[in-house]
């Protein structure tokens, strides 16, 4: 029987997003200056107010109030109407060093043994409904909101949005699990004053419907056919948005853990992200699941699956990796047997995570908005530059766990053509 799926996403203007672009920030200008650094660094904002707290053992000196203005000023708060300015926002820091009981467990003579940051389980999945392996109602949320703060910045076709936005998207699925029509689209962006309510909303709703979704049709050419008149839309439903960011709604780093990853599909193990280094398996273990079940499907040995994989804090190996394919196997295996196989061609320990997936390098400022998962594997030169005036300039790999690199070695394994 046919059945409805949603995903949502938020902008990069939402406060949490806000959070998680600061914090994300700060780790890259950390690894920038000493790729060794260990930072948890979790960020608040609210109205005209920025917190910043966490532990770090670095080598790195950092002006952490100047990294915090750029960050929200590059999102677009950069007017005083909007309670929430770059320029006038006030910055308190109360990063502190690491505790070195949870340093001793990470760090080893021996980097090879270098433990897990923490326990936790971590998920990785992909489907092969997109082209980027990612379920098709979170990518449509995530396009939904890039095009939009496009066409904020762009400030011709629509000029009267403001950074802070969300969407949601909602399937129908046949019973095969395949998408046969959009049912349903949720818009709702912050935006100017305007002379009256009834105008304001006639006039979002045309926008967003003549000008925006057009925008994203054109993404999907396999997908066109899902978008027709039939759809129905909430486009600012709850009328008025004028007041949004972090003056509308306090932010906080990590909550925003399934914006970041499936959109609800799969699953998730619990740990955020942003603001957290490589040695954090919270992260690089759910980047390293990502790139097996990416690499799986795209070999032809199933159609969707989910990886799971566990750690025991302090400890090197992990306590257990399971593949479920969900059925969808096209090899004469249980998922047993094939998580056998699996563990026996991606190595997780963590060291040898940071080290295939290139995860010492400030990578993750890119990661922090429009999902973790999905994204496009590409070389970038990135600039840093230190209170006392030091460069750094580093070519640097943006999300490595995007890549395609072991299907080979994955249709060998199985004996796939």
């Amino acid at each position: 029987m046919p059945y409805l799926f949603t995903s949502e996403s938020v902008s990069e203007g939402h406060p949490d997003k806000v959070a998680d672009q600061i914090s994300d920030a700060l780790i890259d200008n950390f690894l920038a200056f000493d790729p060794q650094s260990k930072v948890a660094c979790e960020t608040l904002v609210t109205t005209g107010q920025v917190v910043l707290a966490g532990e770090v053992k670095s080598k790195a000196y950092l002006d952490v109030q100047d990294i915090a203005r750029r960050v929200i000023s590059k999102i677009g708060y950069t007017k005083s109407e909007y309670m929430f300015d770059a320029n006038s926002c006030g910055v308190l820091s109360a990063i502190h060093e690491q505790s070195p009981d949870i340093n001793q467990g990470v760090d080893r003579k021996n980097k090879e043994e270098q433990g897990a940051g923490d326990q936790g389980m971590m998920f990785g999945y992909a489907t092969n409904e997109t082209e980027n392996y990612m379920p098709l109602a979170l990518d449509l949320a995530h396009t939904l909101l890039i095009e939009l703060a496009a066409l904020r910045r762009e400030n011709k076709q629509i000029k009267y949005l403001r950074p802070d936005s969300k969407s949601q998207v909602t399937l129908e699925y046949d019973d095969n699990n395949r998408p046969i029509r959009i049912d349903t689209i949720v818009i709702s962006t912050q935006h100017d004053e305007f002379d009256t309510e009834a105008k304001m909303l006639a006039k979002i709703s045309e926008d967003m419907k003549t000008i925006l979704i057009p925008r994203v049709i054109k993404k999907y050419p396999k997908y066109r056919k899902l978008f027709n008149d039939q759809i129905k839309y909430y486009i600012n439903p709850t009328g008025k948005f004028v007041i949004g960011g972090p003056h509308g709604d306090t932010g906080l780093t990590g909550r925003k853990i399934i914006v970041d990853t499936y959109g609800g599909k799969g699953a998730h193990g619990g740990g955020a992200f942003s603001g957290k280094d490589p040695s954090k398996v919270d992260r690089s273990a759910a980047y390293a699941t990502r790139h097996i079940a990416k690499n799986l499907v795209a070999a032809g040995l199933c159609d969707e699956v989910l990886v799971q994989v566990s750690y025991a804090i302090g400890v090197a190996k992990p306590t257990s990796i399971n593949v479920n394919t969900y059925g969808t196997a096209k090899v004469a295996l249980t998922d047993g047997q094939i998580s056998r196989i699996v563990e026996t061609l991606f190595d997780m320990r963590p060291y040898f995570i940071e080290k295939r997936l290139k995860l010492r390098n400030p990578i993750y400022s890119e990661t922090a908005a429009y999902g973790h998962m999905g994204r496009k594997n590409e070389v970038v030169e990135k600039t840093f530059v230190s209170p006392d005036g030091k460069k750094v300039i580093k070519k640097v790999e943006l999300f490595t766990w995007e890549k395609l690199d072991y299907v080979s070695k994955v249709k060998k394994a199985f004996n796939l053509k």
